[in-house]
């Protein structure tokens, strides 16, 4: 009895370290930008095992993705936006800008704009051919409106207006890292500050 049970620990560690592999290549992968990385196949050979191995990992390449986008989720972890009791309204705005864009620039976030631009356009058809992918995704929105509800909690800010700030800080985060990536003649610290000062006004602001 002894013996199986240090086999199955064994075994559970090997198999455990094929996944990581998987889920390491297929970031790898993504994080090239190539639109052909998006394949569960391309992952297999780029592990050296088969698509089968893949499939008795993650069940299907809907499931692969999901995992891809957990393993993200896991080594990011909760973004520490204003987390400091004492900080003002407008530090806590700063610290979220800020992470974001060191973060919009690693390779896992690289990664996951690959896979969202090989993802069907339309939600339905998504939900209905990548459902576990598509609820993944939609598990983030949920979690970084929590977040940034977190982030103001305790200034008396309007929960509505939290919510729209929610909805578009990403969008424009990403606006701002692209412009980086295609060597914008703008200033951009001059831009992440003036997107910093504009939330902050409009969260202070009554009415």
């Amino acid at each position: 009895m002894v013996e199986s049970g240090v086999a199955n620990r064994r075994t559970n560690r090997r198999g455990q370290a094929t996944r990581e592999s998987m889920l390491d290549a297929a970031l790898t992968a993504l994080a090239s930008g190539d639109p052909g990385a998006v394949s569960g196949k391309r992952i297999a050979g780029d592990v050296g095992v088969t698509w089968g191995a893949v499939k008795y990992q993650f069940g299907d390449v809907d499931g692969l993705w999901a995992a891809v986008l957990r393993h993200t989720a896991e080594r990011r972890g909760d973004l520490p936006a204003g987390s400091v009791p004492t900080a003002t309204l407008h530090e806590r705005v700063a610290t979220i800008i800020d992470n974001m864009w060191d973060g919009l620039d690693s390779a896992d976030s690289r990664a996951i704009e690959t896979l969202r631009a090989a993802m069907p356009r339309d939600r339905d058809e998504f939900e209905r051919l990548f459902p576990r992918t598509a609820a993944e995704f939609a598990s983030w929105g949920d979690a970084w409106l929590a977040t940034c509800t977190r982030a103001f909690a305790g200034l008396g800010v309007d929960p509505e207006r939290v919510a729209e700030v929610a909805a578009f800080i990403p969008g424009a985060m990403r606006g701002i890292t692209s412009e980086r990536h295609l060597g914008s003649y703008n200033d951009l610290d001059l831009a992440r500050r003036g997107l910093t000062n504009a939330i902050a006004h409009y969260l202070r602001a009554e009415g």
